[in-house]
């Protein structure tokens, strides 16, 4: 396994010490991989899994040529090109209950939605069309041939992928395998992730905290976030700011986890005290990227896992959970195409302060009427304000060389889920 120093050295514009954002996600993405295992599911058990394995269909979808609507069967060339079209009904075609007559010249068949069409057939002129004439129907008009009716495989041939490798199965997935006749699919095993907090400041929920310190918040957003996305999250608590606690935490995490993802212990002086021993468990880079919130960021491998360790404050930890490990976490799970928010331009009803030179993501609200979106901010902006970020439905994602932004300017909006 190459080092991961010398992997990114070599690249253009890599800087430690002022790394771009989207260098960073770049570098990130560059040398995580997905992970090896799989697992054969019912298609009940399989939703929200990811596909390791395409679902080649086992037959024609549909199996026959059938009606697209209610109406009635008929060949093409019975139409009058000028008149009215006399046709005497000989038979029904019902759903699951095919007409077994031939069709012969000046003849239709009454025929519902899906229902076999007769050999003979090759347009279906819809009920609301024609009026009844005892056993005949009379057929306007203006009638064109070759309407109203789908071929056997128009929809998926035999043969054809029905599902490919790396999507993740949602209901429609599912209903898709189930008319197929699959009833098992092949899935990616779960991304273990495990994570902790790091800080003597910290206490757990359930325990009162001493003078001087707050409740840890950081592992339920993560736990929330890595959960969403369909990882099995390993939760090891608060570890304290003692050297032996630590590698105690990061050697049980790499021996039971395919990533950690940390929080605390990242920034200037704290990276010189965990430094030293991240080196000793693997290869660890210490960036500052160019970005407000969250600054210190942590990237490396112990063992066979990979480690993000993200800043101490609350925001910051979800701005880089969405910006480096989001997209991180899904390559590892085999998702493909891997999930990217889309930036979408809104017009900004506050003004912004922001200085060129870093990426700026603040806490917004987007709303729309009539095509027209709006957004402002959700609340104090600080990186410990957790209040504005759970009333927020995006990010204002303000760009590395932008400025500040005046009322009624656009700008980039990036949404949250």
């Amino acid at each position: 396994m190459s080092s991961l120093q010398d992997a990114v050295s070599c690249m253009d514009g890599y800087d430690p010490d002022a790394l771009h954002v989207d260098r960073a996600r770049e570098v990130i993405r560059g040398l995580v991989r997905p992970i090896r295992g799989t697992q054969r599911l019912f298609i009940r058990e399989a939703l929200g899994r990811v596909l390791a394995c395409e679902v080649v269909s086992p037959i024609d979808v549909p199996g026959h040529d059938n009606a697209a609507m209610d109406g009635y069967a008929l060949r093409g060339c019975s139409l009058s090109a000028h008149g009215e079209t006399r046709l005497r009904i000989a038979g029904t075609a019902l759903a699951g209950r095919p007409f077994e007559g031939r069709v012969g010249e000046g003849e239709c068949v009454r025929i519902m939605t899906g229902a076999v069409m007769p050999p003979e057939c090759d347009s279906v002129v819809m009920q609301e069309a024609v009026r009844s004439a005892g056993d005949a129907v009379i057929i306007p008009a203006g009638e064109k041939p070759g309407r109203n009716w789908r071929r056997a495989g128009e929809d998926l041939a035999a043969g054809q992928t029905a599902l490919a490798t790396g999507m993740i199965l949602g209901p429609a997935q599912l209903g898709l395998a189930a008319s197929l006749g699959i009833a098992e699919v092949t899935v990616r095993r779960r991304l273990r992730v495990a994570i902790f907090s790091t800080g003597d400041e910290l206490c757990s929920i359930g325990t009162q905290p001493a003078r001087g310190q707050i409740f840890d918040s950081n592992r339920y957003t993560l736990f929330g976030m890595a959960s969403r996305l369909g990882c099995e999250v390993i939760d090891l608590g608060v570890v304290r700011d003692r050297p032996e606690a630590l590698e105690a935490a990061l050697r049980e995490a790499a021996e039971n986890a395919d990533a950690i993802i940390t929080s605390g212990g990242v920034s200037v002086g704290e990276a010189d005290f965990i430094r030293p021993l991240l080196a000793r468990l693997g290869e660890v880079l210490f960036w500052k990227i160019a970005m407000k919130p969250g600054r210190p960021l942590a990237f490396g491998r112990i063992g066979d896992a990979f480690l993000f360790g993200l800043p101490g404050n609350p925001v910051a930890v979800m701005v880089t959970f969405h910006q480096f490990v989001r997209e991180a976490l899904a390559a590892m799970m085999g998702i493909d195409p891997l999930p990217r928010a889309p930036l979408i331009p809104a017009v900004c009803t506050d003004a912004l302060r922001k200085a060129p030179g870093r990426t700026e993501y603040q806490r917004g609200i987007l709303s729309e009427e009539g095509g027209h979106r709006e957004v402002r901010l959700a609340g104090a902006q600080g990186s410990g304000v957790l209040r504005s970020m759970a009333c927020a439905n995006c990010f204002i994602v303000l760009e590395h060389e932008r400025g500040a932004v005046r009322a009624g300017e656009t700008v980039s909006v990036q949404m949250l889920d």
